[in-house]
């Protein structure tokens, strides 16, 4: 087990020392790299996030418009619901790279300064090491050199003594002299060989503590720091994962609220709602009378107001190749720019109901409001009344009068827009007992039926043989039909209009602003001609001169219509 353990410690990579010190930096540039790799993926989400953010931004229904009024189906509130969830997913991809950067990104760079400051502080202290070996090593290397010089110097003096000795020519002193210089160099040569040993055992320590202590010590710290380095990046990819995993719950949660939005539609809800957002008001035409044919009797022919293709067909065709006017419906869309009249009488009943409810309960909701702020208002002058040191009473009324002033102008217009919803609703055809309402044109023939007959009768006399022709009394009551058949086509031709005749007088009641197509504008005491009575749809058409006629509402007239006419009365 040791020699395992010792199998696996840098330490048997002493001699590597240079190699150490490249995978060491390679392992920090490595660290620097995943950081990198976070770094962008964190960037990536919050990119994704931006992008989800304004999609969903995108597709949300803009206030006070047609997408916003269509909320009320069910598909749209799915789709509202879808597009709320998807701003919570985009959240929940912020919070991921939100994590990213506080938990991997932030750490692994103060890890990095860390490991780089404990990796040169390793290797300064090996190369230190190095360094001191390095001199200890020199220092033998100039002892060993010396030793070698001075016993050199020690057995070339001998020789010269011996050389001295044996000459008989050498007197005594200078054989002396010789003897003692080869003395006096071995004395050297043995001192620089107690020096040479000295530093020799020396060396040999140092170098004994430096390749079993020092080097393996530095190269211990270097392996532990490496060690580390590993497990931490270990940990920061066991993080990543992590960060992602913990946002899946959230993640599930907004994919079931799409699914639970999804499976939220009802057709026939949505069905249902657009019958109440579209229904009239308007009750059906009655049915037609049956016609027995007798002498002396005229078949009236009659058309359908609910028949576009034949009304229309007829109406636009005239025998003398041009077009007819006819009645201009008041409930076309307006083709200028506004808001329709405050009253919304340019819309059908029911409409208009709604309408009118909609904005009492919106200017009730505002009234509320008022009364809420004016309740607090007033408890707080009550306490600065109490306790002056917290603020000035008077600075409190100028705000009650202005919201008092608010409140009562709101009841003013809620009181408007409840007289009118009164108004309305009176008009209105109750459910139990729904008045059916004649065909228009079966109508206009019954108050004509003098003039038809008076015409079949010219018919006959014109004739040749003084019989009755099918054709021209089909065109006589064509062109009665003319004058009365209700239009719900846009295109008009002013220049080859027909007069349709007077059948009383009005006066109007009150003001009104014809700002939609088909309506005239008329002032309060106005005298204006009644060339066409209420249908049951709460409209009159009046004439001001040969050149103005159009719709008014019958409310804000006092009609009179003449005695020889269908159902003379005088309403308002």
């Amino acid at each position: 087990m040791m020699e395992e353990r010792m199998g696996n410690c840098w330490s048997y990579t002493k001699d590597q020392f240079d190699n150490l010190e490249k995978h060491t930096q390679s392992g920090i540039e490595f660290v620097e790299r995943y950081s990198k790799f976070v770094k962008e993926r964190s960037e990536i989400e919050i990119s994704y996030a931006k992008q989800i953010r304004n999609l969903s931004k995108k597709y949300q229904p803009k206030k006070n418009s047609r997408e916003e009024e269509e909320n009320k189906y069910t598909s749209c509130r799915a789709f509202l619901s879808t597009l709320n969830e998807l701003n919570d997913y985009a959240g929940q991809h912020e919070v991921i790279a939100e994590n990213l950067t506080s938990q991997i990104i932030t750490e692994l760079s103060r890890y990095l300064t860390e490991l780089k400051a404990e990796r040169k502080s390793h290797f300064h202290d090996g190369r230190k090491a190095q360094q001191q070996i390095e001199s200890s090593w020199k220092q033998l290397e100039s002892s060993k050199r010396r030793f070698e010089r001075d016993c050199k110097e020690a057995d070339r003096a001998q020789q010269y003594f011996e050389r001295m000795d044996a000459d008989i020519n050498v007197t005594k002193a200078d054989v002396e002299k010789a003897r003692q210089q080869a003395q006096m160099r071995h004395q050297i040569a043995a001192d620089s060989k107690t020096e040479y040993s000295n530093y020799l055992t020396k060396f040999n320590q140092e170098q004994n503590e430096h390749y079993y202590t020092l080097i393996p010590n530095i190269f211990q710290k270097l392996q532990e720091m490496e060690e580390r380095r590993i497990e931490r990046v270990g940990v920061s990819m066991k993080t990543y994962a992590e960060v992602d995993r913990e946002v899946l719950p959230i993640v599930g949660k907004c994919l079931d609220g799409m699914t639970k939005a999804a499976e939220s539609i009802e057709p026939k809800t949505d069905s249902k709602q657009v019958v109440e957002s579209y229904k009239s008001g308007f009750e059906p035409p009655g049915d037609v009378e049956f016609e027995d044919y007798g002498p002396g009797q005229t078949m009236k022919r009659t058309v359908s107001e609910t028949s576009l293709s034949n009304s229309r067909g007829e109406a636009k065709e005239r025998p003398g190749g041009g077009k007819s006017k006819g009645k201009l419906w008041p409930f076309i869309k307006n083709k200028n720019k506004g808001s329709g009249p405050e009253d919304f009488s340019h819309l059908p009943p029911e409409q208009r109901r709604k309408k009118l409810q909609a904005k009492i309960d919106d200017i009730n909701k505002d009234i509320q409001k008022e009364m809420d702020q004016k309740d607090a208002l007033t408890k707080m002058k009550g306490v600065y009344e109490k306790n002056p040191q917290m603020g000035d009473p008077a600075s409190v009324d100028p705000r009650l009068v202005e919201m008092a002033m608010n409140i009562e102008k709101l009841q003013s217009e809620v009181q408007k827009f409840e007289g009118w919803l009164a108004e309305m609703e009176g008009r209105l055809p109750s459910r139990s007992d729904p008045p059916r309402r004649q065909s228009g044109l079966y109508e206009s023939q019954n108050s004509n039926s003098t003039m038809v007959d008076n015409n079949c009768a010219q018919d006959r006399e014109s004739s040749p043989d003084g019989s009755y022709t099918e054709e021209q009394s089909s065109e006589t009551q064509v062109k009665v039909a003319i004058a009365n058949t209700p239009e719900f086509d846009d295109e008009f031709d002013d220049g080859d209009e027909e007069t349709l005749p007077t059948i009383g007088t009005c006066k109007a009641v009150y003001s009104f602003e014809g700002h939609n197509e088909g309506t005239i504008s008329v002032t309060e005491g106005e005298l204006l001609f009644v060339i066409e009575q209420d249908k049951g749809d709460g409209w009159t058409r009046v004439r001001r001169n040969e050149e103005e006629e159009g719709y008014v509402p019958t409310s804000y007239v006092e009609v009179f219509l003449e005695t020889n006419t269908k159902g003379a009365m005088t309403y308002i």
